[in-house]
């Protein structure tokens, strides 16, 4: 009991740790829900929890669940939003980002924002069409909300940071990239060098580590895969990063906080040697 006692003050002390110098560097651990589609989003923050992760990233679409019907959505009610930000609050997490999501038009753009400035949700993950990108750096600046353009692996439109800075020149300086470090690997590119382009334009992360480098690949438990993780972390310190990393953990779908809770433990111990 005595053993067990002090590993437990120790694990207290090494997160303690850990959140004291991720609040220094302005790092946010999250999970987006999308790792825990195969439940409801009220499940999906219990899951979190056993991870000891608090920030959230919710998308579209997934059943709410926790006694509240109907979908995860911009086109819910103000009466729903309220609902889902009271499961929030009684699950002791919050809400920080939405996505991947892309309007199908002007109307439904404004409708997002409004949604997302009731929500408090800091940043909107999409991959906009090209001809809204002036719209959405309007509504970035009306509404004071982050818009992170996501990097699905080629073909997809946005698949290098080239692209994403070209989508953002010229426009507000709330829009940025939001930088999937696995799906740069899947188009075989070099994270730590898509980083070093991005600097000072990223505004959120969805963290992977993927088996092998390859289309085809899957996702492991931070630090065993080809990633080069620590080399992001330290190349995102150098370029003073401040911002969310959200868990996006993509395979071993029914069971996989096994593999989501080592994960967070990894990057909360390379976070304490920053």
């Amino acid at each position: 009991m005595v053993l067990a006692g002090s590993l437990a003050v120790a694990l207290f002390a090494n997160a303690a740790s850990a959140q004291s110098r991720a609040d220094a560097l302005g790092w946010k651990l999250g999970a987006q829900a999308w790792t825990f589609n195969r439940f409801t989003f009220a499940e999906a923050l219990d899951k979190m929890d056993s991870c000891g992760i608090q920030y959230v990233e919710a998308f579209p679409g997934q059943e709410i669940g926790g006694g509240i019907e109907g979908k995860f959505d911009y086109h819910m009610p103000p009466s729903k939003q309220e609902e889902v930000k009271a499961l929030l609050k009684k699950k002791h997490k919050v809400l920080v980002a939405f996505g991947v999501v892309v309007p199908p038009s002007a109307a439904e753009w404004r409708m997002l924002f409004d949604f997302a400035n009731r929500m408090g949700i800091q940043s909107i993950t999409s991959e906009p069409k090209e001809e809204d990108l002036d719209l959405v750096s309007s509504l970035c600046d009306q509404y004071q909300i982050k818009l992170a353009i996501h990097d699905h692996p080629k073909p997809s439109h946005y698949w290098s940071p080239e692209i994403v800075l070209a989508a953002i020149k010229g426009r507000s300086k709330l829009m940025g990239a939001c930088a999937d470090i696995g799906h740069w690997v899947r188009s075989g590119l070099d994270p730590v060098e898509c980083i070093k382009k991005l600097n000072g334009h990223i505004v959120s992360l969805h963290f992977k580590d993927l088996n092998e480098k390859s289309p085809d690949a899957h996702d492991v438990v931070w630090g065993t895969g080809v990633c080069q993780m620590p080399k992001v972390l330290e190349t995102l310190k150098n370029q003073k990063f401040k911002g969310l990393f959200s868990v996006e953990y993509e395979y071993n779908w029914l069971n996989n906080v096994s593999d989501v809770k080592p994960s967070a433990a990894f990057w909360r111990s390379m976070v304490s040697n920053l």
